[in-house]
């Protein structure tokens, strides 16, 4: 709780400071120090590229898409990123920065607000990662936006203080719009309309937490209420649009779309404009300030050199007379006259364009039931002016507060969906997350209105009963239950197991399992790095996953899951399959594999277990499997923790705790 919101407002922007310079100093100083061929082994730069016009976006931004021949490399480039483009130093001030609408195998497209320089069109472009200044910014401009309110702006700051408590009025009438929901879902959304300011949805692993979101967005809806939807990531942007769509809910998603679906593509805001006369008025008048700046290029630009104090009135009358002034012949002065009546009509031309573009953007919107966009596009410029009566932030406890308040501004009353107990919102700044900026809204809110304010889902459709209990037991106070659809599905393979091991391993009635290598394995570190791996660990991992794909089993279907990034390079050079997914925790969340083998890599003497004394990453890792849970480790090492201890005499008691 916070006495003031000078106080709450000086701590977030404070800590949004730290994480922008830490962002900034992290890739400034990969750039200065590492070859260009480091930081792209790292996913942070694409080089050898070509860039190819790719015509007019919205609001008239220049589109480059740029390609290689042989594919990209694996890069953490995504939808939405800022990027910059460069030809040989990557930190010239001069280079442009775009944003990235497009990433496909082969080619990355990038919105530029400018016309970008010649050389983006010629070979060897490297493009880079870089900070997106913009969304700070707007995190910023969130938090000052609370200092100075009024009316019911200031029980709304009361609330995210902490000392005014949510209100609730109790409904009579309440039917589902959609038939298929369980108890848990149903109370979820009739909830969210008896909240008059704040509701949480608690959605732990498999339970539905989207598809209670969607029927909360519906019941709204339905009751003619302005709707925003958003989350902090695009993929989760576009999973509540294929919702809502599938549901027959008019949405609209503002934004660059990371799954470039038709489903999806469809519904954007970019997509819609191209239907309607006005816009296509003003893709006219883009293309004709285009020829303008082109005609320009043959004239003089008034530049200090030519104008010597002269205003535009005075070049302009100057050359209607045929004079020169100040020592510039009359010439010149023509020519400069020229280059600024040009400029006129372009400054006519691209307004009337943002007009027409407008009241394009105003019909859709209109039109639409729910506009759909991340946390950081909901403080766009399209969206100044706008509000709505209910906000739903879906994936809340990914999103920072300060990231969470950019939506909160525009709404009467929020509805947040997420769960706690899952990882946090990545944070760079070790300083900044110290400090606070790694809690999140939706956890801080839980603490100081009490459990009044959540409905938790009780119901899972994802994983096998025994897969579901332990995670239940520990994480959510026993209350999870398995739906009769997944209770008991178990995994059943097609051939012979190989060994006694093997055949333990994929017995359908071993549902999880825990290899043991109690010490006989040493983790290790590589030279420079912060990561941790395990090779002998590694090339278990890798006998059972080739085994289960000799056995039938789709690498599509199987997942690898570790928690260090070095261990998970080596599995994949040990495990070079098509289709099978390795990743790091943090790359799971959210997903779900029939089978999911699990390397806990720490094996020590000193019962060092690190970062995995970070609980809510091994309830996301236990939590993926549908069918069988494999998981290898040193129970020496991790016992020195007491869930783990209690997790591996879980696997013990039945009878599926295999000693390596």
């Amino acid at each position: 709780m916070f006495s003031d919101y000078g106080s709450y407002g000086k701590k977030y922007s404070r800590l949004v400071e730290m994480e922008r310079e830490e962002e900034m100093k992290r890739h400034t100083t990969e750039m200065e120090n590492m070859s260009p061929e480091e930081r792209q082994s790292k996913g942070r730069a694409v080089l050898d590229l070509k860039g190819k016009d790719d015509g007019r976006g919205f609001r008239g931004e220049h589109m480059v898409e740029f390609k290689i021949k042989e594919g990209l490399p694996d890069n953490e480039i995504f939808v939405g990123d800022l990027v910059m483009v460069s030809k040989e130093d990557p930190l010239d001030s001069n280079n442009p920065t775009g944003t990235v609408t497009k990433s496909t195998d082969y080619s990355i497209t990038v919105s530029f607000p400018g016309k970008p320089p010649e050389f983006v069109f010629e070979g060897g472009v490297r493009i880079d990662l870089y900070v997106n200044d913009v969304t700070f910014q707007r995190m910023l401009k969130a938090i000052d936006s609370f200092q100075v309110v009024v009316g019911r702006e200031m029980y709304k700051r009361g609330i995210i203080l902490g000392n005014m408590e949510p209100r609730f009025e109790e409904i009579e009438e309440f039917e589902v719009k959609n038939d298929k929901l369980d108890e848990s879902q149903k109370k979820a959304a009739k909830r969210s309309l008896e909240a008059k300011d704040l509701m949480l949805i608690h959605g732990p692993p498999g339970t539905g937490k989207t598809t209670a979101l969607i029927e909360a967005i519906e019941q709204h809806v339905e009751r003619k209420k302005k709707v925003l939807a958003t989350a902090d990531s695009n993929v989760a942007v576009d999973n509540m649009v294929d919702f809502l769509v599938n549901r027959g809910v008019k949405a609209v998603r503002i934004g660059h779309p990371v799954r470039v679906t038709e489903s999806i593509r469809e519904h954007t805001l970019d997509h819609m404009v191209q239907e309607n006369k006005d816009h296509q008025k003003a893709q006219e008048l883009w293309e004709r300030s285009d020829e303008l700046s082109d005609e320009q290029e043959d004239y003089t630009f008034p530049s200090g050199k030519w104008r010597r104090g002269m205003d535009n009135k005075k070049i302009k009358k100057l050359a209607d007379k045929g004079k020169g002034s100040k020592g510039v012949p009359p010439d010149r002065i023509k020519s400069m006259a020229m280059w600024i009546k040009l400029q006129e009509e372009k400054k006519r031309v691209i307004n009337t364009a943002k007009k027409l573009e407008d009241k394009a953007v105003e019909k859709i919107l209109k039109d639409s039931e729910v506009v759909c966009t991340t946390n950081s596009t909901a403080g766009s410029e399209l969206m100044d002016g706008r509000d709505f009566d209910v906000l739903f932030i879906d994936e809340a406890t990914q999103a920072t507060e300060p990231s969470c308040l950019i939506p909160i501004a525009k709404a009467e009353k929020t509805v947040m969906a997420g769960d706690h107990k899952q990882l946090p919102p990545t944070i760079i700044s070790q300083e900044a997350s110290e400090g606070g900026l790694g809690d999140t809204l939706f956890e801080r809110m839980l603490e100081s209105h009490g459990d009044g304010i959540k409905e938790m889902l009780e119901k899972q459709y994802r994983m096998n009963t025994d897969i579901m209990n332990f995670s239940s037991q520990e994480f959510y106070d026993g209350e999870l239950e398995a739906d009769e659809s997944v209770a008991d599905h178990t995994l059943d393979v097609s051939g012979k197991p190989s060994g006694k091991h093997m055949e333990s391993i994929f017995d359908p009635d071993n549902v999880v399992l825990f290899l043991d290598s109690h010490g006989k394995w040493s983790e290790s570190r590589r030279t420079g790095s912060k990561s941790i791996e395990n090779e002998k660990e590694a090339a278990q991992v890798k006998k059972i996953v080739d085994e289960a794909i000799d056995l039938g089993v789709s690498p599509e279907d199987i997942g690898v899951i570790s928690p260090y990034d070095d261990q998970v390079e080596l599995l994949k050079d040990m495990l070079d399959t098509e289709g099978l997914e390795i990743k790091t925790v943090d790359g799971f969340q959210g997903r779900q594999k029939d089978v999911i083998v699990v390397s806990f890599v720490r094996s020590n003497e000193q019962g060092n277990i690190g970062f995995l004394e970070d609980l809510r990453r091994l309830n996301v890792s236990i939590t993926r499997a549908r069918k069988k849970l494999i998981m290898v480790g040193d129970s020496e090492t991790l016992k020195h923790n007491e869930t783990y201890s209690r997790l591996i005499d879980y696997v013990d008691e039945k009878g599926s705790l295999i000693k390596l």
